[in-house]
């Protein structure tokens, strides 16, 4: 049994399951938009929570809250469940698949069989949508492949009760009903917007958005003098990963959403002004990206000229500054449409 589902390529894991289910429910809409109507830029650097022994630094919100938001916003009814049972788990997403009903799931990349192993490590918050099963085999579409891929029964409970920092706990999500085929994008445009830029400015402690950047690079001056060479070493390969290898990463998720606006921005009719703030956020993630390869050469002590941890920090603090700026600007603009 496999369900006549569109697998399609994404540039991240939870933009690319929203827009394939959605697609198959008829719903046509790009992953930026998806990613901009989600509210999918952001950033949390959380020393107190762990991985790989090292502070948690992430570039997304946390797995789910892009498929909850843009279905919410596009009146599509969904529904989501989390298990302690892992018998119980594999048995709900059987009854869904009989159903015809594509369902997406939160899983561990470590145990992914198809996954290339340089690219396997503990992370428990990668998306994909499992669309079939043929005896003790299921077929899954996986956003990061060219292609779908088979997993077996027991591989597929392993990685969706993956143990580690954020358990995913057997979570699956699927779509219930979809109220219009051709929603009006605009008002789930604005909100969209406006709340990621709540999010990156108001959030009060200092560990999220603009105030999380900033706050990772004043403690990134002190990790050599108080941590030693080596692990400071280590929690600079750990940012290095979180923004070039997880995903999309920082200037992926930048580059996304300068898109989503040049799509905005027509859908709105306000071309010659969200066009202007689509290259603004381009030039912020060139910047990230200017800080991971500059962060790579530290690491990898390429180079006489390398960057200082100070001269590193510098840099993200000047990206703070650009989103502040960027983000209290868009949202001022937007307010008055």
């Amino acid at each position: 049994m496999k369900i006549n589902f569109e697998h399609s390529l994404a540039a991240h894991c939870e933009s690319g399951v929203t827009t394939s289910m959605l697609r198959h429910y008829g719903v046509q809409i790009s992953e930026p938009l998806a990613l901009g109507i989600g509210a999918g830029v952001f950033f949390s650097y959380m020393p107190f929570i762990k991985l790989h022994d090292m502070p948690v630094v992430s570039f997304r919100p946390l797995p789910g809250h892009i498929f909850a938001r843009v279905t919410r916003r596009l009146g599509v009814s969904i529904s989501s469940r989390r298990f302690l049972n892992q018998d119980k788990a594999m048995r709900a997403l059987d009854r869904l698949l009989e159903k015809g009903i594509p369902t997406g799931a939160i899983v561990g990349v470590f145990y992914l069989p198809y996954f290339p192993k340089e690219y396997r490590f503990h992370f428990n918050a990668h998306n994909i949508c499992i669309i079939g099963k043929e005896g003790d085999v299921y077929t899954v579409s996986d956003p990061v492949s060219v292609v779908t891929n088979e997993i077996s029964s027991a591989d597929l409970k392993r990685v969706r009760f993956a143990k580690g920092t954020w358990p995913p706990m057997g979570k699956m999500y699927w779509v219930k009903h979809v109220r219009s085929q051709t929603p009006d994008l605009k008002p789930a445009i604005l909100s969209g917007i406006l709340l990621n830029c709540r999010r990156m400015l108001d959030i009060p402690l200092p560990f999220f958005g603009v105030k999380g950047i900033s706050m990772l690079a004043s403690q990134m001056r002190e990790w050599e003098s108080k941590l030693g060479a080596r692990k400071a070493a280590l929690q600079l390969a750990q940012v290095i990963r979180m923004l070039e290898e997880i995903g999309t990463g920082g200037a992926g998720f930048r580059y996304m959403y300068a898109a989503f606006l040049q799509e905005a921005s027509v859908i709105l009719g306000k071309e010659s002004l969200l066009n202007g703030y689509a290259s603004r956020m381009t030039m912020i993630g060139d910047a990230w990206r200017d800080f991971a390869f500059e962060s790579a050469r530290k690491f990898k002590k390429r180079g006489d000229d390398v960057c200082s941890y100070d001269g590193l920090a510098d840099k993200l603090s000047n990206i703070a500054n650009l989103e502040r700026s960027f983000f209290a600007d868009l949202r001022e603009a937007v307010k008055k449409l």
